[in-house]
């Protein structure tokens, strides 16, 4: 399994807590240094069944300074939010938590974390 984390977060850090009681076998990605592919992104949106605003942290101030607030939350608008969720990682909501078996989560709950562990 691989985790996406900021090592600043708090659910990241309390995700690795988990994963490392239970001795859970994982890839530790920071993917602020190492950001997601475009393709990457798609991969994960499929296997989380969500489009890039769901996942993406409004609250950042890149996302001000970009405009997010005002983008269209459209088919025709998803590879531009991929597009800057790929640019700007610091957008990206976490921890996210790929399974071997393809279960993917956003692991920001002690309960989601275990479920990948299931």
């Amino acid at each position: 399994m691989e985790i996406w984390i900021n090592p600043g977060c708090s659910k990241c850090r309390s995700a690795l807590s988990i994963l490392d009681a239970e001795q859970a076998d994982y890839t530790v990605r920071r993917y602020l240094d190492d950001p997601p592919t475009p393709g990457e992104l798609r991969e994960v949106l499929k296997r989380l069944g969500l489009e890039p605003w769901d996942i993406t942290r409004t609250g950042e101030a890149v996302a001000e300074t970009l405009g997010l607030a005002s983008w269209p939350r459209t088919p025709d608008e998803r590879e531009r939010w991929i597009e800057a969720l790929s640019s700007h990682p610091i957008l990206i909501q976490r921890p996210i938590i790929t399974a071997d078996d393809g279960h993917t989560v956003i692991a920001r709950t002690e309960e989601a974390v275990r479920d990948t562990l299931a």
